[in-house]
């Protein structure tokens, strides 16, 4: 297959994963908002932000929650100790389901993954609404079930969707899987009579310390807010709440790109041989893609951040009411706008730099995560004594702000001997930077004189000098960046046409 076809292969999977979960998205996010109107946000603390991982650790932690933590009053949230064995129990089932989702991520299996992960938190959110108007005295029941109810429909959809794909020869996927029945996902003894793939488990071990250390990373700052008691439950309801709709953006746009792209990278790439080494079509076809998707993040980045300050207090008290939009929300929500700008740049990086290093390189990767990981929970504990919840956020720039640093040191020395310089897609021209300033202040101006106490008319007024001002910027972007928007035209024409005739 060559890099072109390989191109517009992630160019399908990372748009048709963006159009379907804007959708899913969607409906969850109006469903969630509904929710919130009913709930206080201390068991939303207790809910979001205690949930166990794995088989060994669903049972040690488990025990660790009920016997070692703070334990709140259950005339406050009830069935506490049922909602801890539940959502272990659900984790369990979770990880019924990796081996499908492997298999479809490796495979490309385009609207599989989307389909089954929104539907499930579509039905989610549905059986979780339900439950709090017409059962609210359930408490923790309420979220343990639906949690529960979500893993078993995930895991489903993957199990219905290979059992009939494998069940029928004539498919054109199935000759292409590595399996050719269900029962080749099971454990089982190979013909060297070993039950264990030493050569499989030694790369398995590899990916499972970088996984590791990536959800240190990642949501670490829980395990602090968990073991450290640095926040009451009613904090860290309003900091996990903002948390998921901070990071709303990076799930839509930015997970699909990373997930796609690094498919292409990896298959496009040779490990072990830097740019001068491989053959030059593939490595002008990469660089080019890296330096369009380092430009489509900084700009989707600047563009959250700079609009997100001025409507952070707007969108919370439409999303949440006055439980998020007082006190410590607006302050923390405006803080993750700059980290969502860290989080695209670093989503981007991170799919090439995983994508081209050598295992070797991996693994001193690895070892300078577990440095940066207990620097990152120290950071978290520190910063939040200090300015309180937003602390977390903080922690969370500096940890992203060293992983782009070491990614561009990667791609920088990747590309130093080569004509090739995508790192220039971390430059804007100035004209557009200058609408991104001019901005930044008429919206912050608005913001002062027309939010968010003076009733809705204002509001309105307050919203629609945001859009002019949104729309002025897009359109310098769409006259100064030809060649970002020549990348974007091409690739999702490709895209369409790949998706009519298949």
């Amino acid at each position: 297959m060559s890099p072109r076809e390989v191109l517009g292969q992630a160019a399908r999977l990372a748009s048709s994963g963006l159009l379907l979960q804007v959708l899913f998205r969607l409906i969850t996010f109006v469903l969630n908002a509904f929710i919130l109107r009913f709930l206080s946000k201390e068991i939303v603390g207790i809910v979001n932000v205690r949930v166990p991982l794995g088989v060994f650790w669903s049972v040690f932690l488990g025990w660790a929650w009920l016997q070692l933590l703070a334990v709140p009053d259950p005339d406050v949230i009830p069935h506490y100790g049922t909602g801890v064995v539940l959502f272990g129990f659900s984790a369990v089932v979770e990880l019924l389901g990796e081996p499908f989702w492997v298999l479809a991520q490796a495979h490309m299996f385009v609207k599989l993954k989307v389909i089954a992960e929104s539907l499930s938190v579509i039905l989610k959110s549905i059986l979780t609404a339900f439950l709090v108007v017409c059962l609210p005295h359930w408490g923790l029941y309420i979220f343990s079930l639906a949690q529960l109810f979500y893993t078993a429909v995930l895991v489903l959809c993957y199990v219905i969707y290979f059992t009939k794909l494998l069940g029928s020869p004539e498919s054109a996927k199935q000759q292409v899987l590595p399996v050719s029945r269900m029962t080749d996902l099971l454990p089982t003894i190979t013909r060297s009579r070993a039950f264990v793939n030493w050569e499989e488990a030694k790369l398995t071990w590899s990916f499972f310390k970088q996984s590791f250390l990536k959800q240190i990373l990642t949501e670490g700052e829980r395990y602090v807010m968990t073991f450290l008691n640095v926040l009451n439950f009613g904090d860290q309801g309003v900091y996990d709440i903002v948390n998921n709709l901070g990071s709303l953006v990076a799930r839509l746009i930015f997970q699909p790109i990373e997930e796609s792209f690094y498919i292409f990278f990896a298959k496009v790439l040779e490990r072990e041989k830097d740019a001068t080494l491989q053959k030059q079509e593939d490595v002008a076809v990469a660089a080019a893609v890296l330096e369009s998707l380092l430009k489509l993040a900084l700009l989707t980045g600047l563009t959250i951040s700079v609009f997100g300050f001025a409507y952070s207090q707007l969108a919370l008290d439409i999303y949440g009411g006055a439980m998020l939009s007082s006190g410590s929300g607006p302050v923390l929500l405006r803080a993750y706008c700059l980290y969502v700008l860290l989080l695209a740049i670093n989503g981007v990086t991170e799919c090439f730099t995983f994508a081209a290093m050598s295992k070797e390189e991996v693994d001193r990767y690895n070892f300078t995560m577990l440095g940066l990981s207990s620097s990152f929970l120290l950071l978290s504990y520190l910063l939040t004594h200090w300015c309180g919840s937003v602390g977390f956020i903080l922690a969370n720039c500096f940890n992203m702000g060293i992983r782009i640093t070491q990614s561009l040191c990667f791609i920088h020395r990747y590309y130093q001997k080569s004509p090739h310089k995508p790192l220039a897609g971390l430059f804007l021209s100035p004209v557009l930077l200058g609408a991104f300033a001019l901005s930044g202040g008429i919206t912050a101006v608005s913001e002062v004189f027309l939010c968010c106490e003076r009733g809705w008319p204002a509001m309105l007024v307050h919203v629609a000098v945001g859009a002019l001002c949104l729309g002025v910027t897009l359109g310098t972007a769409f006259l100064t960046e030809t060649k970002l928007i020549h990348f974007l035209r091409t690739q999702l024409g490709v895209s369409r046409l790949t998706d009519k005739t298949t």
